[in-house]
């Protein structure tokens, strides 16, 4: 299944809504990016949303 491994975002149901009102069937899929992540010392391949990549390399536990 396709979700992030640290925030646990994963995919959302919902409708799409034409002009004309007519609902169909809509699935939104996080945006995930294969990284290596050090922890520990061990380097670890991760699946990480990008929103959660960002606040990694603001707080400054990932280089860019």
């Amino acid at each position: 299944m396709k979700s992030c491994d640290i925030t646990g975002k994963a995919k959302q149901h919902g409708n799409n809504v034409s002009f004309s009102q007519r609902h169909t069937k809509k699935v939104w899929q996080p945006n995930l990016q294969k990284k290596t992540i050090i922890v520990d010392g061990k380097k670890v391949k991760m699946k990480i949303s990008t929103s959660a990549l960002r606040t990694l390399r603001k707080k400054g536990l990932i280089a860019k």
